[in-house]
């Protein structure tokens, strides 16, 4: 049971300093702890989307309950790229919302400047070159935002699928890596823009518009798919951004190691269950595809994940509500992320609650097998899969025929579990082998007015078991008899006030009567169980379990 619970308090990891400020204003300094840590601020790699997530769809949506509109907006950078890729878009969902998340896989900051050699070489392990990486979109995550604030689907595009690319008015670039649409159109674009006198600073920012013209109207073609609204960070902004919010508990089903040697390698070296890290921690998590497998498809459920658990701390911790720490991680977004001019942020807030309720499903789109195509691996898609799966993901069409009538009714709840809830915070695992179960039942139980916790998978259990802290007692029973388990058991291992739940094979989401003062539901999803994922779904609010 020690792998799958997350930890009694324990001192939290040494934090890593940030950055002192530099004398020159917008200058970037090396850390004084680099010295001593080889791996400190190892956190630009990977998991770029994360950052934008973290920093866009949660701190800025959460926080316009404590902020001013004009807190939220002040000093964020604007791309006007939308004029372009709408012209020629899909035809928008209704009211609904698409959000691109892009991670940009640069060693340049917004002006073009050379990140600091403390940067390129010390953190990333990356050798000397500004120019090593490119402007490659590692990390592609889209959200899709239903009307009226529904459960938000979110899916991830792997970087390496090979695909046709496209400029932004629509011209073919040909067949490469769908992260390369960025690089390919920014290159192309510099000499037009220098004939006109552009340089520096104006030259960069020009030519990043043209990719990311280019990225957008790639993916609305690979996915038939608008996108509404975008978000950029590249990799100085997760810096910044995890320096302020660490330290972060994730979760793997497995041991894992992958050392850093020679610029090669993560720095990776966790244990199973549930692990506290500090900020250069948390990019060995997301950062590390070797010694995974499923290499770089792991590594994109790792993600998710983080982004998963980055969101339940930060609403564990309070800080969703309290200004002075949401100022902290606004002023880290504003210095390296880029959103589009047509997002109202306050807007968004009230149409997206479920982004920081834990509300959120985590996919991969899936991909056919591997190839090598001029000389490197790729990813092979199906389009016309993509695009179906992308259908039934944002338009609620109804899953292929399945004899609903032959399925086993939920079991009304027992007397045992009426009566007023007893609370306490719920922390569910799958032990079923049921994708997505742990997910379902603990929205389920949540709706009936119990506190989600951590979300989970475990290993293999034959029947459902229910375990307790301190002062759960009686909210474990009513919770097992709800889902018609055996008698629970206190457990010194569990925290005080929590209630854990280890789903059983044959489980099946509880029954569960929301109160009278619940929100209603949102329509629920069209059903995806049959939909060929590449990999497990990662449901957000709670702290889920990867490899």
């Amino acid at each position: 049971m020690a792998d799958r619970r997350a930890p009694a308090r324990t001192p939290a990891p040494e934090r890593t300093p940030g950055r002192p400020r530099a004398s020159v204003p917008g200058a970037r300094t090396r850390p004084r702890s680099a010295a001593r840590s080889p791996r400190t601020g190892a956190l630009l790699k990977a998991c770029r989307a994360t950052a934008v997530a973290c920093s866009l769809t949660v701190l800025l949506a959460a926080g316009v309950s404590s902020c001013t509109y004009h807190d939220l907006t002040n000093g964020v950078k604007t791309s006007d790229a939308l004029s372009v890729t709408q012209r020629n878009a899909p035809p928008a969902l209704g009211n609904a919302v698409n959000l691109l998340l892009i991670g940009l896989d640069s060693r340049k900051d917004m002006n073009g400047n050379d990140l600091p050699d403390w940067v390129v070489q010390d953190e990333l392990h990356a050798g000397g070159s500004s120019d090593i990486g490119g402007y490659n979109t590692n990390s592609l995550i889209v959200l899709h935002i239903p009307v009226g604030g529904g459960r938000v689907t979110a899916f991830s595009v792997p970087r390496d699928d090979y695909v046709e690319t496209f400029n932004g008015d629509g011209t073919s670039q040909g067949m490469h890596k769908i992260k390369e649409a960025y690089g390919l159109a920014k290159a192309a674009s510099m000499a037009g823009f220098e004939a006109k006198g552009l340089s520096g600073a104006a030259l960069e920012q020009a030519s990043r518009e043209v990719g990311r013209e280019a990225t957008i109207t790639t993916l609305q073609k690979f996915l038939g798919l608008r996108i509404d609204h975008f978000a950029e960070v590249n990799l100085i902004g997760f810096y910044d951004i995890a320096q302020v919010v660490q330290p972060i508990t994730v979760c793997l089903k497995h041991a894992t190691s992958d050392p850093a040697m020679e610029g090669q390698g993560s720095g990776a070296k966790f244990h199973a269950g549930y692990n506290q890290l500090n900020a250069a921690q948390a990019l060995s998590f997301v950062r590390q595809r070797h010694n995974l497998t499923n290499g770089d498809l792991d590594r994109t459920h790792r993600q998710q994940a983080f982004i998963a658990s980055v969101e339940y701390k930060l609403k564990q911790d309070g800080a969703l509500g309290d200004v002075g720490r949401l100022q902290g991680l606004l002023d880290a977004v504003k210095k390296d992320v880029v959103i589009d001019d047509q997002w109202n942020i306050l807007d968004f807030a009230q149409q997206a609650p479920n982004l920081t309720g834990g509300n959120i499903t985590f996919n991969t789109l899936p991909i056919q097998g591997f190839a090598t195509r001029g000389g490197e691996s790729v990813n092979l898609v199906d389009p016309d899969q993509i695009r179906s799966i992308v259908q039934r993901l944002t338009s609620q069409t109804p899953a292929p025929s399945a004899d609903s009538a032959s399925a086993p009714a939920p079991a009304a709840p027992s007397a045992a579990a009426s009566g007023p809830i007893v609370p306490a915070v719920v922390d569910v695992f799958n032990g079923s082998g049921t994708p997505g179960l742990a997910g379902s039942e603990s929205r389920a139980l949540a709706a009936a007015g119990w506190t989600p916790g951590a979300v989970g998978n475990s290993t293999a259990s034959r029947g459902t078991v229910v375990r307790y802290g301190a002062g759960a007692a009686a909210a474990a029973a009513q919770i097992a008899a709800r889902l018609g388990a055996g008698a629970p058991t206190g457990d010194s291992a569990v925290p005080a006030g929590h209630v854990e739940v280890i789903l059983g094979a044959g489980s099946t989401p509880a029954a569960v009567d929301a109160p009278a003062s619940a929100v209603p539901a949102a329509p629920a999803a069209a059903p995806t169980s049959d939909i060929p994922f590449q990999g497990p779904a990662v449901q957000a609010g709670g702290i889920p379990c990867v490899d």
